[in-house]
């Protein structure tokens, strides 16, 4: 301050204490002021982030749904990202100029200033184009007639094409004398019939010596086959068929009606529920030994799914189980239960104590302690995760499923060997990929925001890491669960086609019948064959020999040529 500024200054004090304290309120104002517009400006920030991040997650979801109705189901990365990889790696690749001369190097200099511009050359982009139709052409499937040689065990229905007596002539009138012939083959259907099969049961009585005496005269009956179902009119094949068709094929039961009409056989949909859930209670016990079996297995798989259930304002969401059984007890169990609740597994899996392998559902984490069970994860799940959120962060999905990749490539080197070879293997490779992949997901942490799709995918791989590495304690462990989630697609078909269950009860039926079905197909065995032979034949079979039946067991006999009763056809 100047002295004409000080001169001008008033003498009185009271002045001087008005002016400062006039100059104090101003000075507070303008930073009060200053501060409002700094937390303005903060705000505005906060709100352009978090609108960002929600045109982000909704963008997220609208790529999810449009791959779930029009997209490809397999988790790879699509075409623009491995071509960005390959240019991510060629930056890094180092140039010797020593290696260049003349043109060339200038060349090389032009292409070196290019990619430090951000730009990919072209002829490296047209290699990476062309890698990737190499890629493709060793995918491509190879269209067309397969396996001609199946064709040989189809019956034969010989059709000779001959001349008639006029035609056996020559121009000239001379006979024609056969020389040969040619053969063509064609591959015809007959379409299926019904038939009503009588049964006749002959009546012996001792007439010539008891009846005259006034004695019993002992009537003797001939037996016949029990029938699946007691006093019903369906026989063991129809109501193979029937099965197959709805939870083999999953066909609903008003499209069977209607194929039945038109083969003759008038059978409302009702009926068919009623015979599906009859043939349900009757294999009940061989589901209940499938049960004791998985139980014994070392590592059980296990997945669910939406079943919806009729209900009265509308369908109720209840639940479809999937345990599947290891190699030594090769059974596929599906289980119903109202919702999903941790009591449906917990009950089901009792006092099983070994190995379970699953997602990431929250109810898994309670049972496993309560009952001393491992819990182990699936890579594929956390892989999805990544692939789902590729376009919002492609670079670190590039390096994570790069990561992932080299565990399933490991694992596809160990899929021969035993389990102690294979447990070898993971602790000498895929350990160090672990430990760099866990690293990485530690520093994307810090870097995402808390809401966005890919903090949610390194979350989840973090929150799930110990499951996620349980493999590499027991070789016996696979680090996906693909092969249960395989099996909710038959639930998911069904549910497509017919919808729903009418009760719990049909539920149960499905569960039981998705069940034998299932494991079936699992040890590539025709359910109708197999459903036809169980039906004759389990009504008369002893509790102590139910193990005959088990669908393993079944195909090991067949093999081996041990006779099994079946019904002769009309």
């Amino acid at each position: 301050m100047d002295d004409v500024a000080v001169q001008s200054l008033p003498d009185d004090p009271r002045l001087l204490k008005g002016m400062v304290l006039t100059l104090v309120q101003e000075r507070d104002a303008a930073k009060q002021e200053r501060d409002a517009a700094i937390k303005r400006e903060q705000q505005a920030q906060l709100r352009a982030q978090q609108l960002e991040l929600q045109k982000l997650r909704l963008a997220h979801q609208l790529d999810q749904l449009k791959k779930r109705y029009y997209g490809p189901r397999a988790d790879k990365l699509e075409v623009g990202q491995l071509l960005l990889q390959f240019a991510v790696a060629l930056e890094k690749r180092p140039v010797n100029p020593d290696d260049l001369a003349g043109e060339a190097a200038g060349q090389a200099a032009g292409d070196l200033a290019g990619e430090a511009a951000g730009q990919v050359p072209a002829a490296a982009a047209a290699d990476a184009a062309a890698n990737l139709d190499r890629q493709a052409a060793v995918r491509r499937v190879k269209r067309g007639r397969r396996d001609i040689g199946a064709l040989d065990k189809l019956p034969v229905v010989r059709q000779v094409h001959d001349l008639n007596d006029e035609e056996k002539h020559c121009d000239l009138g001379h006979p024609l004398q056969k020389i040969g012939q040619e053969i063509t083959w064609q591959v015809e259907y007959f379409p299926g019939y019904f038939a009503r099969v009588e049964h006749v049961q002959i009546k012996y009585g001792c007439t010539q010596h008891c009846e005259k005496s006034g004695e019993n005269p002992q009537i003797t009956l001939a037996k016949k086959p029990p029938a699946p179902i007691d006093k019903g009119m369906a026989g063991p094949g129809l109501l193979a068929y029937v099965i197959t068709s709805k939870f083999a094929d999953h066909l609903p039961l008003y499209r069977l009606e209607s194929i039945f009409g038109r083969n003759g056989l008038q059978i409302d949909r009702s009926t068919l529920s009623v015979w599906a859930g009859d043939v349900a209670d009757l294999v009940k016990p061989v589901y209940e030994l499938m049960i004791q079996r998985l139980l014994l297995s070392h590592v059980i798989g296990t997945d669910d799914t939406i079943m919806p259930m009729l209900a009265a304002q509308k369908a109720r969401q209840a639940r479809m189980w999937i345990y599947q059984g290891d190699d030594l007890h090769p059974y596929n169990i599906f289980d119903f239960t109202l919702s999903r609740s941790r009591d449906g597994p917990a009950i089901f899996l009792g006092k099983y104590d070994q190995v379970l392998l699953a997602d990431a559902y929250g109810g898994y984490e309670g049972i496993c302690i309560e009952k001393q069970i491992i819990q182990a994860g699936c890579w594929s799940h956390a892989r999805r995760k990544f692939v789902d959120a590729q376009k919002l962060a492609p670079a670190i999905a590039i390096e994570a499923l790069e990561l992932i990749g080299k565990l399933f490539a490991i694992e596809e080197r160990a899929k021969s060997l035993s389990c102690a070879d294979r447990l070898a293997l993971r602790q000498a490779h895929s350990a160090t990929v672990l430990e760099q992949l866990h690293q990485r997901m530690l520093d994307w942490k810090q870097q995402l925001l808390p809401k966005h799709p890919m903090a949610e995918a390194v979350g989840y791989v973090l929150n799930q890491w110990k499951p996620l590495t349980a493999f590499l304690g027991d070789g016996a462990i696979p680090i996906h669960n693909n092969l249960a989630e395989q099996q909710m697609k038959r639930i998911a078909l069904g549910r497509k086609n017919y919808l729903f269950v009418g009760n719990e009860r049909g539920g149960r039926t499905a569960a039981i019948l998705s069940s034998i079905t299932s494991t079936c197909r699992r040890h590539e065995i025709d359910p109708q064959l197999y459903f036809t032979q169980l039906l004759a034949n389990l009504p008369s079979t002893p509790m102590s020999q139910l193990e005959q039946w088990l669908p393993d067991v079944w195909k090991r006999r067949q093999g081996s040529g041990v006779s099994i009763d079946a019904p002769a056809k009309p």
